[in-house]
């Protein structure tokens, strides 16, 4: 499959291109988030998850959504039972729909797959990579996390990986980050959040280490670069591992970075095409031998 498929538009925030802060200083003290996060009543990061901008400590408010047992209107709202019992019967209609459209899909699928495509992205319900993609089931084989980040350790992460690229055999890897993460917005401020400290750890590296850049933009913007770093960081990672190395260099595995807009449905592809000398430095000190 060509990656041609997936339809970029530019960004429509300037990149802002500003050197980095040295990691082992660390000398310039973060702004607390009362300071360094006051956003505005409706933007899109605050309006997801506003909990991280009070004193509050949960991950996500569910963007604010009023429970059924809130609802004065007189309107009978859709209970979580009610919403389970509907997905399933969406389901029965989805599959007797998909299989009039494309009778072969289902038996094709039953015999095994062939994606081309694997997607590291962020568990977030707005991101669902087959939709968004336009694709369908079997087309994209798929891990996500919070925030997508990629720890190098993560055995979760690196066995779908290697799955994927080694015996699946995937034409291109997709770092894909998106706008308003709620993952992001926690690892913009200092609130204890449990065990999601360790887990946003390396993505609160990527804050400090960028820490002069991020100070010097509006929060909204400021957010949005975050999230750019981290797909950055994440691509990083995954092209150290032996795996990956070997299939770029044998085959021409290609690794892309993305950035979806949550609030458009538009992908953005970010310019992240290695020199000849980068990738040759990264072979020498990653790659393994059988």
């Amino acid at each position: 499959m060509n990656v041609a498929r997936l339809a970029v538009r530019p960004s429509v925030l300037a990149r802002r291109a500003e050197g980095t802060p040295n990691v082992a200083s660390r000398q310039q003290p973060l702004k607390s988030p009362s300071r360094f996060l006051q956003l505005p009543h409706g933007s899109p990061v605050a309006d997801c998850c506003p909990r991280f901008f009070s004193t509050s400590s949960a991950l996500c408010c569910e963007n604010r959504r009023t429970p059924a047992s809130a609802d004065t209107s007189g309107t009978k709202t859709e209970t979580s039972q009610d919403r389970y019992s509907t997905a399933l019967r969406l389901n029965k209609e989805w599959a007797a729909q998909t299989a009039k459209e494309h009778p072969d899909l289902f038996p094709t699928l039953a015999n095994g797959q062939q994606p081309q495509i694997l997607w590291l992205g962020c568990s977030d319900s707005r991101c669902p990579e087959t939709s968004l993609l336009g694709l369908k089931p079997g087309d994209v084989f798929v891990h996500r996390n919070i925030a997508n980040i990629m720890h190098p350790g993560d055995l979760s992460s690196g066995a779908v990986i290697e799955f994927a690229v080694q015996h699946l055999r995937v034409q291109h890897v997709v770092v894909c980050g998106h706008t308003s993460c709620g993952g992001v917005a926690a690892a913009m401020g200092n609130k204890q959040l449990g065990i999601l400290d360790p887990w946003l750890l390396p993505l609160r590296q990527v804050r400090q280490r960028n820490l002069s850049l991020l100070q010097s933009l509006p929060p909204e913007e400021a957010a949005t670069k975050l999230v750019e770093l981290n797909v950055r960081e994440g691509m990083d990672v995954v092209k150290q591992k032996g795996v990956v190395l070997n299939a770029i260099l044998e085959r021409g595995l290609q690794v892309h970075g993305l950035i979806y807009d949550v609030g458009s449905g538009v992908l953005r592809e970010l310019d992240t095409e290695d020199s000849e000398e980068a990738i040759k430095a990264r072979l020498t000190a990653f790659a393994t031998e059988a």
